[in-house]
């Protein structure tokens, strides 16, 4: 019992554990130690017990947070690999205007900082003690930034993130219907005439948004009675390099493919020059698709069909949860719907007479 006992106090608790003890949520646990009455008597005095058992205690410089009110919201964005200097992936361009113009509306300011993969230890919640709440936009390697998102909660932050809704996940999150708007984007090349469906993008639980996307490329190829061939996916972030890179090897691979869904306009951009380089002809030949809508999209050569994701409703959402959180209300995570854009990259095929 005592080497127990030593270990424990060499491992700080987290509100994680408390939470597993209490069978309850994160967000429970930091609202019932900070005396919320969202939480009730009884479920309070539960994790005060667990907390008090394991020595817990909470970070009171974040805690603070939540007794003081600078009508501030920090914007952290996070850099992409981009071949400008900006660092910022295009879909956030629209993304950051939206969620300015939201706070300006609500009246609170807007604090941006720009994010490097590698933060100095502690930055998330050093930007959480200088305003209300924190909003993030872009991790990469979800299972890497997790522990980050453990991290703020641990501290007490207020923070919502545009990111995947899932099961088990730290806080709350916005995001689009990923699923639907890849199933729409696949349907419709199918609809198309092209039976051969190539996907780029990373398809596993490490890239959230992706795998999503890849899932309901997959459905819509269930539902028209077709299977979903391994050697048509190749890994890619969301780059045009990666996109350009991706599409070399599924043409190295020598399997027929007649369509392409991309998990981003960036990837699809890019794998539309590879395609081109090998003069394989677009539509003509091969329908392409993406996923954003970004500004470039429209200006392709040929313009490329892609799913938009609204971006002002987005940012609406995403500052209006967060001062939910603020003002000790509940917040619930949202899933927005996505639209297709039809464009000259997925013209149906040519019937025969």
């Amino acid at each position: 019992m005592q080497g127990k006992s030593a270990a424990r106090k060499a491992a700080q608790p987290t509100s994680l554990e408390i939470a597993h003890l209490a069978g309850v949520s994160q967000p429970t646990v930091s609202r019932a130690l900070r005396g919320s009455p969202m939480v009730s008597t009884a479920t309070r005095e539960r994790i005060r017990a667990i907390a008090e058992q394991l020595q817990y205690s909470v970070d009171r410089n974040a805690s603070s947070l939540r007794t003081r009110q600078t009508r501030t919201l920090a914007l952290l964005i996070f850099e992409d690999p981009t071949p400008d200097d900006s660092l910022i992936n295009p879909f956030f361009h629209s993304m950051l205007g939206s969620i300015t113009r939201a706070c300006a509306e609500r009246r609170y300011d807007l604090l941006v900082s720009f994010q490097p993969r590698t933060p100095a230890e502690h930055s998330d919640r050093e930007y959480g003690r200088r305003a209300d709440g924190i909003i993030l936009l872009g991790y990469g390697d979800y299972h890497l930034y997790r522990p980050r998102l453990d991290a703020l909660i641990d501290s007490g932050v207020h923070f919502v993130r545009w990111g995947q809704v899932q099961e088990g996940q730290p806080g709350h999150a916005v995001c689009c219907d990923n699923f639907q708007g890849a199933r729409d984007a696949t349907a419709h090349l199918l609809d198309c005439g092209r039976r051969r469906l190539a996907f780029i993008g990373h398809a596993s639980s490490r890239y959230p948004e992706f795998f999503e996307r890849y899932r309901g490329y997959a459905a819509a190829l269930a539902q028209r009675g077709l299977t979903v061939d391994s050697a048509l996916q190749a890994d890619a972030i969301s780059t045009e390099e990666a996109g350009h890179a991706a599409a070399l090897a599924l043409l190295e691979r020598q399997v027929p493919f007649d369509g392409l869904l991309a998990a981003s306009d960036l990837i699809a951009l890019g794998a539309m020059r590879a395609l081109r380089e090998h003069a394989v002809a677009v539509p003509e030949q091969l329908s392409v698709a993406g996923f954003d809508d970004i500004a470039a999209a429209s200006l392709a050569s040929p313009a490329l069909t892609t799913v938009m994701q609204d971006t002002r409703l987005a940012g609406e959402i995403l500052v209006d949860t967060l001062l939910r959180l603020v003002r000790g209300e509940a917040a619930t995570d949202r899933v927005l719907p996505a639209r297709l854009v039809v464009r000259a990259s997925s013209a149906p095929v040519a019937r025969r007479s």
